[in-house]
């Protein structure tokens, strides 16, 4: 698709497909990663290191560990801190093209998560806006799903409806869910939301306003997805009460080559 087409297909509907993002190499070094985060993450949480707070387990599985006797995680925040090749990643030459076509040439990296959805443990995620959660305005942020495994409707894809990053911001409540609810609200119609499924390197980019969110893995197979969120430095830092007034970003294009970026609320 030409990126002008890329633009208005993003802009109509919210979310915009990029197939074949990873090559095979690509995808067996993420693999091979996140085995090696899973056996960190269990020496962060047994030597009591304060890093072990962006591990997060799964939160509603009977379990607690794999068969190989490693943690059952459910993400892992700010991967650049512990993964070269995730921190790498958020800089693809293949990636980043796609999202200045979208919000233009400056881009800061807001947020770097793996989100895990282990084989038969993995957890529903509710419907819901990623800008309701993060303190950014206006709410023009890019969030991209990067499909480490194939996903499939079975083990837990992305659900987007299309156009609902029109709807304006909205409040919606706890994402993660113990039982199979798509949302907690009567007033919208869950008729409308579509399955994404992504071959294993491709990606999905949404709006961070489009409204998403993703069934349990309830297959044999893990889902694990590479996530990152981009916006422009035209994008205010909104901190609530009691949280820190600056915050630095790391810039992954333009801004002259910046390493970071302090945004100062105002």
């Amino acid at each position: 698709m030409p990126a002008e087409s890329q633009r208005d297909f993003f802009e109509e509907h919210g979310y915009l497909i990029i197939d074949d993002l990873l090559s095979s190499d690509e995808l067996d070094m993420c693999r091979s990663e996140i085995e090696r985060l899973h056996v960190l993450a269990a020496d962060l949480e047994a030597t009591g290191k304060p890093e072990a707070r962006q591990f997060q387990r799964e939160p509603h599985a009977e379990a607690t560990h794999q068969d190989d006797g490693l943690p059952l995680l459910r993400k892992v925040e700010n991967t650049g801190q512990f993964s070269e090749p995730f921190r790498t990643l958020s800089t693809h030459d293949r990636l980043i093209p796609v999202i200045q076509q979208l919000i233009g040439p400056d881009l800061l990296l807001y947020r770097s998560t793996l989100m895990l959805k282990p084989a038969h443990h993995g957890s529903a995620h509710a419907l819901h806006q990623d800008s309701a959660y993060w303190p950014m305005e206006p709410p023009t942020l890019v969030t991209v799903s990067i499909a480490l495994n194939e996903a499939t409707a079975e083990n837990g894809c992305i659900q987007v409806i299309p156009g609902s990053h029109k709807w304006g911001l909205q409040e919606w409540g706890l994402i993660t869910r113990t039982d199979d609810a798509i949302t907690s609200r009567d007033d919208i119609d869950v008729s409308k939301r579509i399955d994404v499924p992504l071959r294993a390197g491709s990606a999905v980019c949404f709006h961070s306003l489009m409204v998403h969110g993703s069934g349990a893995n309830q297959s044999p197979h893990p889902r694990n997805t590479a996530l990152y969120a981009y916006f422009s430095p035209v994008v205010r830092y909104a901190p609530k009460e009691g949280q820190p007034t600056q915050r630095s970003f790391p810039v992954i294009a333009g801004l002259d080559g910046q390493a970071e970026f302090t945004l100062t609320a105002s």
